[in-house]
């Protein structure tokens, strides 16, 4: 889950749709800024490029394409797709999940026909970025998405492994393990020792101890195991199949599609789906890298996919046309990118501008490279596909099934049919998990109690009829319904019982997952205070009672929403708690609010565990450095945010009816300093500043007026606060860095609105709006306060 608030929501939906975040607004006319390439973007280009050319080599050896074409696809994908793609630090290219898809195309149509579907492929990416549906294509499993690649990673791995024997590799998977004991047989020592040598390099490299390990590996290991056995091959004298680059001249480029009109029109979905759920995956990926990093990126915000989705089409195209490999975003590229410090997109341009220059002019160096040296670099990116942390994960959530059934129809059948099978069986478990509810019945303390675990539909209801009925006439019964869905027959069922149970003397109480009564109007209810319900029913005020009409004690509300989290909610987040537990907290913010009962920070921020550092006090009051209040508990919090935890923003939210504010207002001066009346007059300047700016003009709402003096001061009190927020020292060291910023909310309680402090006028509040869908750009510049 993002760690953000609205503010940072806005933000990054512009920063989105712009990316470069000095770009000038539309319609207003600027001089044009002289052109500059961060010198981190240079070195993470030529740390990407050394990782590309020998994969871009490695990936069109194992399709059977020209070789030529992976360096077109590694330079395409560079210019094109990092030019106009969403995901600025994505890399793209010749992908080795395109594999397979590539190599059966070849085999079955002939590389100029490959080369006109890749073409046909990318402008079905372009016609589906027009329609926006890029986020839509990550609802598909991720068992399923990591069961296709693992198939292609066993494909591609089968496959390499005849050429790093020294022979030839079959048409399918199958083929290639009937043949593998004969060529095992026959397998061709100087080969063998190339690809055990780049194996080696390429294990062992980044396992190099101590500083000068550290220092060898800023040298990418593809580049070092490839590079040795290149050396070892020239040096030894062995004689080796080597990289053959015809001339540029020679080289082949699309021709019209030639083949059954239904046969090509699957090889493009097939391409299409590949492609783009690969590279819609990859910039998701790097988003999670970007923001667990500290400096600030050009790039900015939060992936376009959709724009992603455009460059990608456009990138293919072009690829196509000029003959190359079919192209997506690569993880490996893309991870290196980030690792190496990129902070825009010139990186992954500039990558692709070594790319050119390579194929240009290092031809004579390119074809000393052997081709099992390829292959086995290859064959070892195939195993890798093969996560066994994906395993682990997939098997946790029970989708094993969906995962081994993906991995296989992929590996014997095909791409599409694999991954049409794993949909398939991913829905199956879906609708089995709907349909397969629980139903136990026990008796305790003569008390009945019928409790069904999971989704109540007519499937059902034979077995609640049947546990229903165990119970005798005339006893107290209570119904426990965990679920979140009931369809109309098992409502008239369990509806028609309950009336003819209580017609003869009996007792019926229908329950939720935390022992709250439902199916029954407000006005009989008791409900439990839960987080994350619908609230229907909430009736907090009124005592808790048994079923027999005793009170219950003051701590059963406390005790049975534990008992609720831990029955239902902890399962799902243990997994993610256990990960926070282990990395320590990182949040991205500290969010200074107030004690109010009424203000849930995790829902009007929509974050989740570790995402925000939350500092509540009664009035939401920031005391000047140095004052004498007894308490530095305000002052410590910041310290350890801002210096221990390194938070990018600060905000301060207050809030409507703040009774703190209201004391304010309504005490008068002198008589007894309480703590709270001594706690309070660090909210004295807010009331200065509310005399002061009576003429000058008052913060305030856009679009309104306050209500009353109450909010005038709630609004006021925040950005008196944020003044005080400077004064403390590690915030102005900060601020200066330009490393922090600093942000002003309100939050009506009554209206459930959001306003932000905005940056373009001074003192007005602007409200949230919500974005048409998740993801779209909103045309508001970004509120933040003026720092």
């Amino acid at each position: 889950m993002s760690a953000c608030v609205p503010t940072h929501a806005t933000d990054s939906a512009h920063a989105s749709r712009d990316h470069e975040p000095h770009a000038p607004p539309p319609g207003k006319f600027h001089k044009f800024r002289k052109f500059r390439i961060a010198g981190a973007d240079v070195s993470a280009s030529i740390a990407v490029f050394l990782i590309a050319l020998p994969l871009s080599l490695g990936i069109a050896l194992a399709t059977g394409a020209p070789l030529q074409a992976g360096l077109v696809a590694a330079a395409v994908g560079g210019l094109v797709a990092g030019w106009l793609g969403g995901s600025p630090l994505q890399v793209s290219g010749p992908a080795a999940g395109l594999t397979v898809v590539t190599a059966d195309l070849i085999h079955q149509y002939g590389w100029r026909t490959t080369c006109a579907i890749t073409v046909l492929a990318g402008i079905a990416q372009l016609g589906l970025g027009c329609l926006r549906v890029a986020r839509s294509a990550l609802a598909v499993s991720p068992a399923v998405v990591h069961g296709m690649l693992a198939g292609i990673g066993v494909t591609i791995a089968v496959a390499q492994l005849h050429i790093v024997l020294g022979g030839t590799p079959q048409s399918s998977v199958l083929d290639n393990l009937r043949a593998l004991p004969a060529q095992l047989a026959d397998a061709q020592p100087s080969a063998l020792s190339i690809s055990a040598l780049t194996l080696a390099v390429l294990l062992l490299w980044p396992r190099i101890p101590g500083r000068m390990g550290k220092a060898l590996r800023v040298v990418p290991a593809p580049l070092v195991s490839v590079a040795a056995a290149t050396a070892v091959a020239v040096f030894a004298g062995l004689s080796v199949a080597k990289v053959d680059l015809p001339s540029w001249s020679s080289h082949a480029l699309a021709g019209l599609p030639e083949g059954p009109v239904l046969g090509l029109i699957a090889a493009v979905l097939t391409t299409t789906l590949v492609c783009s759920v690969q590279s819609l995956l990859g910039a998701v990926a790097v988003d999670k890298l970007v923001s667990g990093r500290r400096d600030v990126l050009s790039g900015g915000g939060r992936s376009d996919l959709n724009r992603e989705l455009l460059g990608q089409g456009a990138a293919n195209a072009v690829s196509g046309v000029l003959g190359g490999l079919p192209v997506a975003g690569v993880a490996v590229r893309s991870v290196a990118n980030v690792r190496a410090g990129a902070v825009s997109r010139n990186s992954t341009m500039l990558h692709g501008v070594w790319v050119v220059v390579a194929a240009l002019l290092m031809v004579p160096l390119l074809e000393l490279i052997p081709l099992a040296a390829l292959a086995a670099l290859v064959m070892a990116v195939g195993i890798q596909m093969v996560s066994l942390n994906h395993i682990r994960t997939i098997t946790r959530h029970r989708e094993i099934l969906v995962y081994t059934t993906t991995t296989l129809g992929v590996v014997f059948l095909g791409v599409l049919e694999g991954v049409a099978i794993g949909v398939a069986v991913a829905v199956a478990v879906a609708l089995h998990r709907l349909a397969r509810t629980r139903i136990t019945h026990i008796e305790e303390d003569g008390i009945h109690h019928v409790r069904v675990r999971g989704q109540l539909t007519f499937l059902a209801v034979p077995r609640l009829s049947r546990a229903l009925h165990l119970a005798p006439q005339g006893a107290a019964i209570i119904v426990e319904l965990d679920g979140s869905f009931m369809d109309h027959a098992a409502y008239e069922a369990l509806q028609c019982w309950q009336d003819a149970h209580t017609a003869q003397g009996g007792t019926v109480e229908v329950t939720g997952r935390a022992g709250t009564r439902i199916a029954e109007p407000a006005s009989a209810s008791h409900s439990c205070c839960r987080p994350w319900t619908a609230w229907r029913n909430h009736h907090c005020d009124r005592p808790q009672e048994t079923p027999q009409g005793e009170e219950r004690p003051s701590g059963y509300q406390l005790a049975s929403g534990i008992s609720a989290f831990q029955r239902n909610t902890a399962p799902h987040v243990r997994g993610e708690l256990a990960r926070l537990a282990r990395e320590g907290q990182q949040p991205s913010q500290l969010f200074l609010t107030c004690a109010d009962s009424r203000l849930v920070t995790s829902m009007i921020t929509s974050s989740g565990p570790g995402d925000l550092f939350v500092v509540r006090n009664v009035g939401n009051l920031v005391p000047l450095p140095g004052a004498e209040s007894g308490d530095d508990s305000v002052a410590a919090a910041i310290e350890y945010a801002v210096d221990v935890l390194q938070v990018r923003s600060i905000t301060v939210c207050g809030h409507s009816g703040c009774g703190a504010m209201q004391a304010l207002l309504n005490t008068p001066p002198g008589g007894a300093q309480t703590p709270l009346k001594r706690w309070l007059r660090h909210g004295t300047p807010s009331l200065e500043r509310m005399a002061a700016h009576k003429k000058e003009g008052w913060a305030r709402l856009a679009g309104r007026a306050p209500a009353d003096a109450v909010e005038q001061l709630c609004l006021t009190n925040v950005v008196q606060q944020l003044e005080h927020l400077r004064g403390h020292e590690s915030v102005a060291r900060r601020m200066a860095e330009g490393s922090l910023e600093l942000h002003g909310m309100y939050f009506h309680v009554g209206e459930a609105q959001s306003y932000l402090l905005t940056e373009s006028q001074d003192d007005v509040f602007d409200q949230v709006t919500p974005s048409p869908h998740e993801g779209s750009p909103r045309e508001e510049p970004p509120t933040r306060v003026k720092v």
